[in-house]
């Protein structure tokens, strides 16, 4: 009988852990870090795109080798098929390393910076960050025609001369 109670209760999914989990889930952050995590897979092809199309080739160039991987090969021995170091690839992730940290930086650290400081100078000012403006709604409408109605009629019903 309790063998038939859990496994009604792992088929209906109802188990503490699975809830616990589906909670997780279901939060916001983790949400936008999936969303974070395939910007950032897409943003990595395009920049290995252009270190790999457009900066190898032109550093392969200037040192006259066929792509930048196998520039500037370090043979650690003799023989037909020494072990080699290719300085070429290390540059190449160090070029691919630095376009990255200037796109972040370019394109999110400073933008948000200048923002905030923005937003300090605002406070520090006595400026609201914001301008909160309510929405206006026909309750309040038509309580402000009301009282303009109220007013105006006790300055017509006012003392007369």
């Amino acid at each position: 009988m309790a063998l038939a109670k859990t496994v009604t209760r792992v088929i209906r999914l109802e188990h503490p852990v699975i809830n616990g989990f589906k909670e997780f889930i279901m939060r916001g952050n983790v949400i936008d870090l999936a969303v974070a995590v395939v910007i950032g897979t897409a943003f990595t092809a395009v920049v290995t795109a252009i270190v790999v199309n457009i900066f190898n080739p032109l550093i392969a160039a200037m040192f006259n080798a066929e792509t930048l991987a196998k520039a500037l090969p370090i043979a650690l021995g003799s023989g037909e098929k020494p072990p080699t170091i290719l300085l070429g690839a290390v540059i190449a992730a160090v070029i691919n390393f630095a376009l990255i940290a200037a796109v972040v930086y370019f394109v999110f650290v400073l933008p948000l910076n200048k923002f905030k400081e923005s937003q300090d100078r605002r406070r520090s000012a006595g400026i609201p960050a914001a301008a909160v403006v309510e929405p206006t709604t026909e309750l309040d409408l038509l309580t402000e025609i009301r009282d303009l109605l109220a007013k105006n009629a006790a300055a017509d019903q006012g003392p007369k001369h």
